[in-house]
């Protein structure tokens, strides 16, 4: 009985001897984690300690300026990031029939004209006469150009009346007056071929020109000056004819026509030196190319004319007649591709940019009898 007793006691105490054991060993692995996660710490952070005492800048510039920021590559700059630049709304296209018109107009040539009077009126338009609207954006570019010389009483009613209209009719738009120089005989289409050649020149976003005498203003700002898909008459009613065309085919007073219309035709002819004749050659040039005159209803395209005495050295040319029914012959050898001139001055003024040319001198003509 003893012996067995003996025996159990044995066998407890070895087991109680294996636990303890176990328990040992796994207080020992224990220790030695815990001390090697403490030993990687304390290496880490004494590690970092020098770096932070070598590189205090660089270190407190990238906790300090940027939150996320990554410091910069040793020995090269920091390259900032690139900031998005002030966007530029996008205006809508104007519209077909610009909402501020008021259609039929009080014309009127008694009260004085002075430049800075029409100035003040139009604090929009630009140094050149150059005007573009501030709300939309319009279809076209409008070059508007007036053949010139010895007009400027003119030329102050027209700037007062048709900018406004202009400004109206949300045109962008720029005013060209071309000013023959000297006395010689006032040759008008060769004129309006050197404004369309030097409007181009300043901008050749131009798409629309519309040709203009000086002392044409018209009575209703319903009457747009604007291109189509043919060339425009727009001058159809003066008062000077009772407000009817003289003519079936008459093209004179004020006329537009985009780039591709104009370079179809070869622009103008060059060699109607004197009154008359050049608008009836620009009809023929018109029709020989199988485009078609459009032009506004009587009522708008009415226009008054301020009077003034026949240029002494505008007299009929006598051999405008003869001219006019050649037109088929001299269209491809006469026109914008043969034109010859001399810019003397470009002067850009607050309402319109004046360019003084010499065109040259007219051929002599033999005597009449």
């Amino acid at each position: 009985m003893s012996r067995l007793l003996g025996g159990t006691l044995e066998r407890v105490c070895k087991a109680v001897l294996l636990l303890c054991l176990l328990h040992f060993l796994v207080a020992v692995i224990l220790y030695f984690d815990v001390y090697a996660q403490h030993l990687a710490f304390f290496s880490r952070f004494s590690a970092r300690g020098p770096t932070r005492a070598l590189h205090p800048a660089a270190s407190s510039t990238t906790n300090c300026s940027r939150p996320n920021a990554t410091a910069p590559s040793s020995g090269l700059p920091e390259v900032p990031s690139a900031r998005p630049g002030p966007t530029v709304p996008v205006l809508p296209p104007c519209p077909d029939l610009p909402p501020g018109l008021v259609g039929r107009l009080l014309i009127e040539f008694t009260s004085p004209m002075p430049l800075e009077r029409v100035q003040r009126e139009n604090p929009g338009v630009l140094l050149g006469g150059r005007y573009t609207p501030p709300d939309c954006t319009p279809a076209q570019t409008v070059a508007v150009i007036i053949p010139f010389r010895h007009r400027e009483h003119h030329l102050r009613y027209w700037l007062h009346y048709l900018h406004p209209i202009l400004r109206r009719q949300r045109l962008r738009y720029g005013i060209y007056v071309i000013n023959q120089h000297g006395e010689d005989t006032f040759n008008r289409a060769k004129l309006l071929n050197v404004g369309f050649l030097e409007a181009l020149k300043e901008d050749a976003a131009y798409d629309c020109f519309i040709f203009s005498d000086v002392d044409l203003v018209p009575m209703d700002d319903r009457n747009l000056y604007r291109c189509g898909d043919q060339p425009r008459h727009f001058a159809i009613a003066m008062d000077k004819f009772g407000f009817r065309l003289p003519y079936a085919g008459y093209f004179g007073g004020v006329s537009g026509l985009s780039k591709a219309q104009f370079l179809r035709i070869n622009g103008f002819p060059n060699e109607y030196w004197g009154w008359g004749g050049e608008d009836d050659d620009i009809f023929n040039r018109i029709s020989l190319t199988g485009m078609k005159i459009s032009r506004p209803d009587i009522r708008i395209g009415r226009y008054r004319m301020i009077k003034h005495d026949r240029d002494k050295h505008n007299e009929p040319n006598p051999q405008r007649f003869t001219k006019i029914q050649n037109t088929k012959l001299t269209m491809k050898r006469d026109g914008i591709g043969s034109v010859r001139y001399q810019v003397l001055e470009v002067s850009r003024q607050p309402l319109f940019t004046n360019i003084t040319v010499d065109i040259g001198r007219p051929p002599s003509w033999p005597p009449r009898g």
